[in-house]
């Protein structure tokens, strides 16, 4: 068995990127409510890849959207370094989205009539201090790629252009909601193998939310989530490479 690496890492010694305390997050559904989160409380690290696992209506991708800032919570606190998020408004949200995160979706949502290259330049036109387009490409192997249109694609490439794309304008942070969902086995593999050297070679903090309990062995913190609720935090003392995961 292939071990990534050792999770040695000692927390006290980490810098928090994320700070969530007491987060709630109802949605009114005509006349009924759905609690969507129910006091979730966690913290999340400088340089960490942790995974998010749950079933379909854990609360996971509404967690994950609080803090891309996509939506805000009823209820709680999230803080971003210093800054409170539930306290931004909807143009500093704005300015936090373009600036430090980085999002990956099951989707691609790649534009059919631009490149490789060109998509991921759509996003480092707008970034401060962005990546090389090519640079981008070539760190998720597809640097032999660049001038082919997502028709000219595999899925699996079309994902890794996507993730190219987010990690290009050099965020602080990486969230990736089932990036291998609409993918098989194989061709997933691929795709979390550009998200663990991302991870690895950037030091992107990056959460990835799954349903899939066999992406969990290769993060160093797995959360469980389940009716709103964090049920269980567990530490992997090692990292298992992709290509071991039991799928």
């Amino acid at each position: 068995m292939t071990v990534a690496k050792q999770n040695t890492r000692d927390r006290r010694d980490q810098c928090v990127v994320f700070h969530v305390h007491g987060v709630t997050k109802i949605y009114q559904m005509g006349e009924v409510q759905v609690h969507a989160l129910r006091g979730v409380d966690l913290d999340l690290y400088n340089g960490e890849f942790t995974v998010l696992l749950g079933v379909s209506g854990s609360g996971k991708s509404t967690l994950l959207n609080i803090l891309g800032g996509l939506d805000t919570p009823t209820g709680g606190h999230v803080f971003y370094g210093d800054r409170d998020l539930t306290r931004a408004t909807e143009s500093e949200l704005t300015e936090y989205r373009r600036y430090h995160v980085g999002f990956v979706f099951q989707f691609y949502n790649l534009i059919p009539s631009l490149t490789a290259i060109e998509n991921v330049a759509v996003v480092t036109e707008i970034a401060k201090s962005p990546m090389k387009p090519e640079d981008a490409l070539q760190l998720v192997g597809l640097g032999e790629r660049l001038g082919h249109f997502p028709a000219q694609l595999s899925g699996g490439e079309q994902q890794r252009v996507a993730i190219a794309r987010a990690i290009a304008k050099n965020p602080d942070v990486l969230l990736c909601d089932e990036p291998t969902g609409a993918l098989d086995s194989t061709t997933g593999i691929v795709v979390l193998e550009a998200l663990q050297k991302v991870n690895q070679e950037l030091g992107t903090t990056t959460a990835v939310i799954t349903h899939n309990a066999g992406i969990a062995q290769m993060a160093d913190r797995v959360i469980y989530l389940a009716d709103g609720r964090i049920t269980d935090v567990k530490t992997n003392e090692t990292r298992i490479a992709p290509r071991e995961l039991t799928w």
